[in-house]
């Protein structure tokens, strides 16, 4: 399979890698670098045909997002968020990706789906309320997804509650600025966004159990296996191949480093034995997390393509198979790092910035084994696990 996307962005790769500080300094991608970005094609690899997409295999959008990451960690980042939402615009009402595509088929989605806003029912719709965190990218979208609970007439959220993923124009919410100051990714921008009584038509409001029962893929018509890989699947991967992209990188930035560098001792790295078995772990570490991803979501792919279901084991067995990789694959990346010394933690060495974005991404919530790994164990003995927040991401 040749990934062509790889070489676009291959063809501006300096570029990207270059404006990695100034996205630092920012605290979001600069224009530059979110022109880039989009002249790759790498947001709209999941986008669909009739909108100027190239509904590619998820393998080529995870390989792309990877190559990015190495480059920049936000701008990879960035990609493998922003990235999925065509995915799932895909899979919703044709009103709304008229909406967003019709006159402009460059237009960018941003998230967070976290339900943190509430869902009132009024005439043809709803009126919602709320506040979310970490809406990567936020300031190059002009649409949204944000996650929510139904209410009632009232506002108070039903129970058992009922998740919502709603789509807004830029107009409906409003960035808040300032409130993204971490240590790592901190050129993702993802800042706060805030919604005050937003009339919502009720086309623009997706039950989230659409997505998970395939109903909407269904209801969708469309026949591309990309859109029959399950949305747990999916919408982890452009995050959790961000990650592994970012330690391709802190691998890199210390390879080229390490090539002239002699220690404190006088032994020249390449004649230290010692740093060169930790370089070789590393990398066949960080290598096999990548597969391991990259085989994950071809096999979902490829059950897709024969019209085959997916059960919740196989589900559950997936996540693990991420949230492994993405750990593996930092912790690879600590090994070379702590092998860099003092001057690889200066400010102007890309290793301390990649090692920093590693760390924010592993921080992601998908990437919290716990619930993951014991709903994953539960089912391997073929026992449900129970509903609910070990369920959330499965």
């Amino acid at each position: 399979m040749t990934n062509t996307f790889l070489a676009a962005i291959d063809e501006r790769a300096e570029e990207i890698a270059a404006l990695g500080p100034e996205n630092e300094r920012l605290g979001k991608l600069a224009d530059a670098a979110a022109k880039l970005l989009r002249e790759t094609g790498a947001v709209k690899m999941l986008q669909p045909a009739e909108h100027g997409g190239a509904e590619a295999h998820p393998r080529e959008f995870a390989e792309a997002v990877m190559r990015l990451a190495a480059l920049d960690g936000s701008t990879g980042w960035v990609a493998g968020i922003v990235g999925v939402h065509p995915w799932e615009m895909a899979l919703c009402d044709p009103r709304v990706q008229e909406e967003i595509w019709g006159q402009d088929q460059e237009t960018w989605i941003a998230s967070p789906y976290a339900p943190m806003g509430v869902l009132r029912p009024v005439d043809g719709g709803y009126i919602f309320n709320g506040r979310w965190q970490f809406s990567s990218g936020t300031d190059h979208c002009d649409w949204i997804f944000l996650g929510a609970f139904l209410g009632d007439e009232d506002g108070e959220v039903l129970r058992p509650p009922q998740n919502y993923h709603v789509i807004l124009p830029r107009s409906d919410y409003r960035i808040v600025e300032d409130t993204w100051d971490v240590v790592g990714l901190r050129g993702t921008g993802s800042k706060d966004v805030v919604v005050e009584d937003a009339f919502i038509p009720e086309y623009r409001a997706v039950p989230f159990s659409r997505m998970m029962d395939g109903s909407a893929l269904r209801d969708s018509g469309r026949t591309n296996p990309t859109y029959g890989v399950p949305f747990t699947t999916i919408f982890p991967l452009g995050i959790t191949s961000a990650v592994i992209g970012i330690a391709e990188g802190a691998l890199a930035a210390h390879l080229a480093y390490q090539r002239t560098r002699v220690q404190i001792t006088g032994t020249k790295v390449k004649d230290d034995p010692y740093v060169l078995y930790a370089i070789s772990a590393a990398a066949e570490e960080i290598k096999a997390s990548r597969t391991a991803m990259l085989d994950n979501v071809s096999g979902f792919y490829d059950k897709a393509a024969a019209g085959e279901q997916v059960s919740l084991a196989e589900r559950a067995a997936s996540r693990r198979t991420q949230v492994a990789a993405a750990w593996r694959a930092v912790r690879a990346m600590d090994e070379v790092v702590a092998r860099s010394g003092g001057n690889g933690m200066r400010m102007d060495n890309p290793i301390q910035r990649f090692w920093r974005d590693g760390h924010m991404g592993l921080a992601h919530a998908i990437h919290v084994p716990g619930s993951v790994f014991h709903a994953s164990a539960l089912t391997d003995l073929d026992v449900e696990p129970p509903p609910g927040p070990m369920l959330s991401m499965i």
